[in-house]
């Protein structure tokens, strides 16, 4: 995969700050034309540089289970493990990461019931050897 250029980055900067951003802005942003900027977001999509647009809110979803999940890996399996968990409608954001564990897995439900299913649908996952989970109760501010 070729290196992002400046212009790449910049797009994908102006688009974490805000995924609802129009073109024309985020042209400014990255400093090119809107052709430029239309151009090379489809390309950054194309690729899979950029696989979803999605929203954060100011606010938590009434009754929403966040929580985070780390993973340890059998070392051989990891890439079919990886791409069974990301198909889990539940699982926001999936992380490699080192140490301990192998992944970090963010998780949202509307329930405690759901939350449970999405936990043994993951221990059942082939290649999976262990998991611990921390239901993440209220954001802290300082």
């Amino acid at each position: 995969m070729t290196p992002l250029s400046a212009t790449d980055r910049a797009i994908i900067a102006a688009l974490r700050a805000d995924a609802r951003i129009s073109m024309t802005e985020l042209a400014q942003v990255a400093g090119v034309s809107r052709t430029t900027a239309k151009t090379r977001l489809e390309s950054l999509v194309a690729e899979g540089r950029i696989r979803r647009f999605t929203i954060e809110t100011d606010v938590d979803v009434e009754g929403e289970i966040k929580a985070i999940t780390l993973v340890e890996l059998q070392g051989s399996m990891s890439r079919r493990v990886i791409r069974t968990l990301v198909k889990i409608p539940e699982i926001s954001t999936v992380y490699s990461t080192n140490g301990a564990w192998d992944l970090v897995i963010e998780i949202k439900t509307a329930s405690l019931v759901e939350f449970d299913r999405v936990l043994r649908e993951i221990r059942e996952v082939p290649g999976v050897l262990n998991s611990e989970s921390s239901i993440l109760l209220a954001h802290v501010t300082g």
